[in-house]
């Protein structure tokens, strides 16, 4: 989620979404914050049905605000 995913692509994951939903493990790994995935998914009907499915079945892992980029960056530098 770089970039805003195009219309098929928000299609292609509200589908693979809800052929997992309730039988199998999805793992995301992201940098973003959960609220802030509503919007980087375009805000629309898919991101609704895809954020529903997302949220109604998930443990959510905080792993904090450090960013390892960052930290290798200013170490070598």
């Amino acid at each position: 989620m770089l970039g805003r995913p195009t219309e098929s692509m928000r299609g292609m994951l509200l589908e693979l979404m809800e052929r997992r939903y309730g039988k199998t493990s999805t793992v995301f790994c992201t940098q973003y914050s959960q609220k802030d995935w509503h919007q980087r998914l375009g805000s629309g009907v898919h991101a609704d049905a895809i954020m529903d499915r997302i949220i109604h079945n998930t443990v959510w892992v905080k792993t904090g605000d450090y960013n390892l980029r960052g930290h290798t960056a200013l170490t070598s530098a």
